[in-house]
């Protein structure tokens, strides 16, 4: 909600201080002296007569010249009530030049001289602080020989209302000092000060007032008492406000109500204010406008949209709709949701003021639809509204969250001229705006122009680092934040762990960990990230720490752990954990089968899988965004084409995600066409492809040996489509070159990057070269990439594998010397297969399993079969160790997808179909072994290595041989 309303609406719903400033307006000043009033005469009674009804009537400038022109006869000062009258009309319409040209008229005809009593003075006291000219009223106040407390009122009021609430208090602090006669408090002075101690949020000062309340025994005027609520209320102290309001008891008018009311509402106590309002209908009293305002307020926290229609029913029925309700009625129908009510209350609106414009633009961003509240300001330009604080605040949200940059920064500019950009929320509001339109260097600079900084600054600037990958700029300005002095909490401490986790740095995440503890800033959401980052940066342990101390574990809880586990290759631990979650009465969410989607994808456990689908399907989980991409890929991961095909025709919405994954299952699984056949039909649903479609699209040409069909899509993504290639694209293009056999194209590619490669590309070509025999390119591509990535311990592995087939062992030895220096262990290679409902893992020369003396048993006969059925003869120049031939053999025959194989022949019935899953590259020789198992034993066998799926069938490979 813009501010200016939440402050109209404030200060409409205080009803107790809102009479007290309408006392103030018409106080029950003394009649002039009798003796300063000449005796009637019928010219004169007449003047009168004319003049009172003139005032009345409202027609100032009538009144002016009657007032100044004077009675037929001779020259002489119009009567002081004559002036009174003139004067409280000029105050009504705050006319200060009207004002200034009376108080002129009243000196040069000496009305003031004879003003013992102070009558004249103090109207026009009254009159400038109306019209705010409060220095005016103060000299006039200072030069008053003698004052009444009408005097004082009216100076404490003409502060009260310019804002300056403090003076005014200081004004009563005078007035309780004097020793005159006039300087003792009334009614009227309390109720006003009690509203300047409300407006400052004087806890102290209030009080104070209220014991004089009491010692004078005007805390049993309702007035007052009113008055005493609505500043309990405001400093916070909403207790002694209901203590008020229960002491009054039969001397409860509307206003008290309305005062209590709004005080709860003030103070978040809504469900109170609910009951407070039902009192008072039980009461008998009925409602005003301030009720209503009041009531509808309840209705918009509490979104009781049945409530606020039988209120705004109500009003329609009394005819009494006045601006102030019908803005609280546009409120109340924003935060409720109804976006279609709210603009019909605007459109009936005859004389929209501020407000009404602010409320409606805020209406259309807070519930999402930032288009529609971009053409209202349109329609707001046209009608000649001038864009406020409010306004600008509520339009750089809308503007942020659909990304118009150019448009965001129009606005920052108007605010720059209009001198706006130096409020604080709209500071704020621009840095949010900025960091939605990913211009981080922008946020940056509207930080710093923002002279006085508040937690929310600060907060959002912490959020702009973290976000846009600065992240030792980010943890620089923590410390900035802690040197101020700023109040840390959760909220900071998450952008921090952001920080963290982009640096992978164990040391500080420790210390960020140890600060929230220290502090005291743990609470769930933040425990939970927590665990989250611990898991981004490979400490899987303690995050299990942390997860198991946590008493109450919620829905994310568990997320983030499974997530932890995922993330960290920890597969099997992520499926117990959901099974755990399960049994301690958490329900997954949609967020929890995304993830453990993903882990049953990395195991290729279709069982599991099935299981999952079928929860969905029972819990009416609808088949929509991330939920269906994720089963898609679930089962494209463990290796069943005909479900993912299912889910994809099944889907009702196929947005880009749901196509990039459909066309990514086709490339994984070697069906390049098919792939490109589905990116055609995207194209014609009108939907536009980004850039991860590219790349699956690439992908699969990549594995599919479509080297022009992947040049030409490569063209059109940057000269159709406007998209600039990652360095992921560039890869698959290499990649699509290096396996066709064009290796020194490719690496003509690399060199015609426009921008340096990264080890991705190199990994690529080393590949490729690796396959081809092209050992001079990659000895190449072997030096850059342990440049470019020292630490990755696949790299060296890849190199070494290349020295290894030159025959170059002296340089395979320096490799793994190099890794073990610097405490890099290669990932063994293992495989796994699922049988019923448990996943079985085998590594090479594994003897752990529990059939172990059988399945390699199995092998033996297996491998003997092939020999003399199938003419299998191994091919030991996939073994790149400096062993004998003999001793080659032997490793080729414990591979560990051997042994998975192995281990399905004794497991499953004959026809059964395997499906086999490996953390690395199948070898030549493996390729070349499950083919005549496939054939031999008639058996359909689906492997799927890091790159790609094999579907062995009959003795031959999807793939083609082309891998």
């Amino acid at each position: 909600m813009p501010t200016d309303m939440s402050v109209r609406l404030n200060g409409a719903a205080t009803p107790a201080t809102a009479m007290a400033t309408a006392a103030l307006s018409l106080p029950p000043f003394p009649r002039p002296a009798t003796h300063a009033v000449s005796p009637p005469s019928s010219p004169s009674a007449s003047v009168s007569t004319s003049l009172k009804r003139l005032c009345k009537e409202g027609d100032l400038r009538q009144a002016l010249h009657l007032l100044t022109a004077g009675a037929p006869g001779p020259r002489r000062p119009p009567p002081r009530e004559h002036y009174g009258w003139v004067l409280d009309l000029v105050a009504a319409r705050k006319a200060a030049a009207e004002g200034r040209q009376l108080h002129a008229h009243a000196l040069a005809t000496g009305s003031l001289d004879g003003d013992d009593d102070g009558f004249l003075a103090t109207k026009l006291v009254f009159m400038y602080g109306r019209c705010g000219r409060v220095a005016d009223a103060r000299r006039l106040f200072d030069g008053m020989p003698a004052r009444t407390v009408f005097s004082w009122n009216a100076l404490v009021g003409a502060y009260l209302s310019s804002g300056s609430a403090g003076e005014a208090v200081r004004v009563y602090g005078a007035m309780r000092a004097s020793t005159a006669p006039g300087a003792v408090p009334d009614g009227c002075t309390l109720a006003s000060v009690l509203k300047a101690c409300g407006a400052e949020g004087d806890g102290r000062c209030g009080p104070e007032v209220h014991g004089l309340a009491v010692k004078s025994g005007l805390d049993r005027s309702t007035l007052v008492a009113n008055a005493l609520i609505g500043m309990y209320a405001k400093c916070g102290l909403l207790d002694s406000a209901l203590r008020v309001f229960e002491w009054l008891h039969e001397s409860r008018d509307v206003a008290s109500w309305n005062s209590v009311i709004t005080g709860c509402v003030q103070n978040g106590r809504i469900l109170e204010a609910l009951g407070l309002f039902r009192g008072m209908q039980s009461a008998g009293f009925g409602m005003n406008s301030y009720t209503a305002v009041g009531v509808l307020q309840i209705c918009a926290e509490l979104a009781l949209l049945s409530l606020g229609r039988e209120l705004h029913a109500a009003l329609l029925k009394c005819g009494n709709e006045f601006n102030i309700q019908c803005n609280a009625l546009l409120v109340m129908y924003a935060k409720c949701g109804r976006v279609d009510s709210a603009l019909g209350v605007f459109r009936q609106i005859d004389e929209k003021d501020d407000i009404s414009w602010n409320s409606m633009l805020s209406c259309f961003v807070q519930n999402g639809l930032y288009a529609e509240a971009v053409e209202f300001f349109g329609e707001m330009l046209g009608h000649g509204f001038q864009p406020d604080h409010a306004c600008v605040v509520s339009l750089s949200s809308a503007l942020g969250h659909l990304g118009r940059l150019t448009n965001g920064r129009e606005v920052h500019a108007y605010a720059i001229k209009q001198r706006l950009a130096t409020d604080l929320q709209v500071g704020n509001t621009l840095m949010d705006m900025y960091i939605k339109c990913q211009s981080m260097e922008c946020c940056a600079r509207v930080f710093d122009s923002i002279r006085i900084k508040d937690h929310i600054s600060w907060t959002t600037i912490l959020a702009c680092y973290a976000q846009s990958s600065r992240h030792l700029e980010a943890l620089e300005m923590f410390r900035e934040v802690q040197r101020e002095r700023i109040n840390v909490d959760a909220m900071m401490i998450g952008s921090v762990l952001e920080a963290c986790s982009g640096l992978k740095s164990i040391s500080l995440l420790k210390q960020v960990h140890s600060y929230a503890i220290r502090n005291d800033l743990l609470d769930l959401v933040l425990k939970n990230r927590i665990i989250d980052v611990y898991g981004e940066c490979g400490e899987v342990c303690h995050s299990l720490n942390i997860f198991e101390r946590i008493e109450k574990k919620d829905i994310v809880t568990w997320t983030s752990m499974i997530n932890c586990c995922v993330d960290n290759g920890l597969l099997n631990e992520a499926v117990l954990l959901f099974a755990e979650m399960q049994k301690s009465n958490i329900q997954p969410d949609s967020v929890a089968l995304v993830s453990i989607m993903g882990a049953i994808a990395g195991l290729s456990s279709l069982e599991k899988g099935r299981q999952v689908h079928g929860f969905l399907i029972r819990r009416n989980f609808p088949m929509e965004g991330p939920v269906v991409s994720s089963l898609l890929d679930m089962y494209s991961g463990c290796g069943s084409m005909n479900y993912a095909l299912r889910v994809f025709d099944g889907a009702k919405c196929r947005d880009v995600v749901l196509w990039t994954a459909m066309i990514n299952a086709t490339g994984m699984h070697g069906h390049g066409k098919q792939a490109i056949d589905l990116f055609k039909r995207m194209l014609q649903t009108s939907v536009a492809p980004d850039h991860v479609s590219f790349l699956a699209l690439l992908y699969a040409c990549s594995h599919s040996k479509l080297v022009d069909d992947g040049k030409y899509y490569l063209d059109i993504m940057v000269n159709k489509y406007s998209l600039k290639p990652w360095q992921e694209h560039y890869a698959c293009v290499v990649d699509l070159l290096g396996r066709s056999g064009q290796t020194e194209e490719a690496y003509n590619f690399i060199k015609s990057m426009p921008m340096e490669p990264k080890s991705v590309v190199w990994c690529a070509l080393l590949g490729a070269c690796r396959v081809h025999k092209n050992h001079e390119l990659a000895v190449v591509a072997a030096n850059k990439l342990l440049e470019l990535e020292p630490d990755n311990p696949g790299n060296y592995v890849l190199v070494s594998n290349i020295f290894a087939e030159m025959g170059k062992w002296d340089n395979v030895k320096e490799v793994r010397n190099r890794m073990a220096e610097r405490g890099l262990r290669k990932d063994p290679a293992c495989s796994w297969i699922e049988i019923g409902n448990n996943v079985h893992t085998f590594t090479a020369r594994d003897h752990s399993h529990r059939d172990s003396e059988a399945i390699h048993f199995k092998l033996a006969e297996v491998t003997d079969r092939l020999r003399k059925e199938g003419g299998y003869a191994e091919d030991t120049r996939f073994v790149l160790h400096d062993v004998s031939e003999e001793e080659k053999i032997g490793m080729l025959h414990k591979h560990s997808e051997r042994l998975a194989i192995a281990f399905g022949l004794i497991s499953t019935r004959p026809g059964t179909p395997l499906r086999i899953a490996k953390n690395l590259r199948v070898c030549g020789d493996c390729h070349e072994f499950t083919k005549l198992v496939s054939k031999l034993y008639e058996r359909e066998i689906v492997v799927r290595d890091t790159n790609r799926f094999h579907h062995f069938n009959g003795g031959s490979c999807s793939c083609g041989d082309f891998w």
